[in-house]
């Protein structure tokens, strides 16, 4: 799973992806909106998981491996340039979802883009960015369908019938997400990768002082309200985090970092929670397979069936799958963490190859080839 972390510039992101991740990357201050330095910066942060902290402690394995989410720092974009911003997009559009930094701290030393700090004003502004790539997308396109079609070359009249639908509701500054689709237009849909209908995650960046503040949740609400006001479909979470004493935290060792919560009044730092919400927001579960050798969680998509899960292990055993032998983590736990106790109890299951694995799945799969 990759997430792109984007935003205006200054916003913070590089400090949030720093906060995620617990690399350590320099974080620079733009004065005044330049072009960006497109490589893009790649980091790996486990999704924290109190089951499997507790299995590990069942089964004290050689191994512990958690569920993971990619995240990818790239450059900022600038609200009205849409050269320097296609830039950013085309590396965008690989990733499963976006997480927007929006600026919400306040510091004369850091320039804003926009020359004042307004969350609410940047999340639309953000918006509408993503419908101006995509509307240039379309366009391209369609005067490329209309330039072959001059030259005598026969055209998909369906994928032209198509690109004018989105056309037309991007003229509106209508996000593409905001539209209903038969399956078709669908099918259609997927090689153009279109930003306004990837899943959007929005992080508020607020400063020390603002945090578990009335301010900042007066904030989300006006942002909430605004999605739900121009979006039908999904409404993107919105969760606010300090990116600067978020990044602090994870240069720290765990009983200092604990402590230095306490003091701030934070129940546990705000990437765990970002990490679960990515994880959730792309409908994402764990199942998980034990042993002395290794308790590991293994991330697919909800719904999806034992044999594609056993697929996920090696694909041999989705290959010669055979059967399931599924506990689930609560009937495990209620059962005095013992497997024995668990069949006694008649809480082991033998699924088939269409069984839909459900979060928190204990499986041993059979197999044979």
């Amino acid at each position: 799973m990759k997430l792109t972390i984007t935003g205006f510039s200054n916003s913070g992101k590089t400090t949030v992806f720093n906060a995620l991740t617990g690399l350590n990357l320099a974080t620079t201050t733009y004065p005044t909106v330049i072009s960006p330095e497109l490589e893009p910066q790649i980091g790996m942060a486990k999704v924290p998981d109190a089951r499997i902290e507790k299995l590990t402690a069942v089964y004290n394995p050689k191994k512990t491996t958690y569920a993971t989410v990619e995240y990818v720092d790239y450059a900022g974009i600038t609200s009205g340039d849409v050269s320097q911003n296609t830039k950013v997009f085309n590396l965008m559009k690989d990733a499963d979802a976006i997480v927007h930094v929006v600026r919400a701290f306040e510091d004369e030393a850091i320039v804003h883009p926009m020359q004042s700090m307004d969350p609410v004003r940047d999340v639309k502004s953000f918006e509408a960015e993503l419908i101006l790539g995509d509307l240039e997308l379309v366009e391209k396109r369609l005067q490329k369908i209309e330039e072959q079609a001059k030259k005598g070359k026969k055209q998909d009249e369906a994928d032209r019938g198509f690109l004018q639908k989105c056309k037309k509701a991007l003229e509106d500054e209508i996000s593409l997400g905001n539209l209903a689709f038969n399956e078709e237009e669908k099918r259609l849909m997927l090689p153009y990768q279109f930003l306004s209908t990837m899943p959007e995650i929005i992080v508020l960046n607020i400063g020390e002082k603002d945090i578990n503040s009335d301010k900042v949740k007066d904030l989300q609400n006006k942002i909430e309200a605004y999605f739900k006001e121009t979006r039908q479909s999904a409404i993107p979470p919105v969760i606010a985090l300090c990116g600067k004493i978020e990044m602090e935290i994870t240069q720290l060792p765990p009983d200092e970092a604990k402590a230095f919560l306490d003091d701030l009044g934070i129940d546990e730092p705000a990437m765990h929670k970002l990490c679960r919400i990515s994880y959730e927001s792309l409908g994402l579960i764990s199942f998980f397979t034990v042993g002395k050798d290794e308790v590991k969680a293994w991330t697919i998509n909800k719904e999806t069936h034992a044999q594609q899960a056993a697929g996920k292990i090696h694909s041999d055993i989705e290959r010669g799958f055979i059967r399931a032998e599924v506990v689930g983590y609560n009937d495990f736990i209620s059962s005095e963490e013992d497997m024995n106790r668990v069949k006694e109890k008649g809480l082991a299951r033998l699924e088939g190859k269409t069984y839909p694995v459900r979060d928190g799945d204990i499986i041993n799969f059979k197999f044979n080839v």
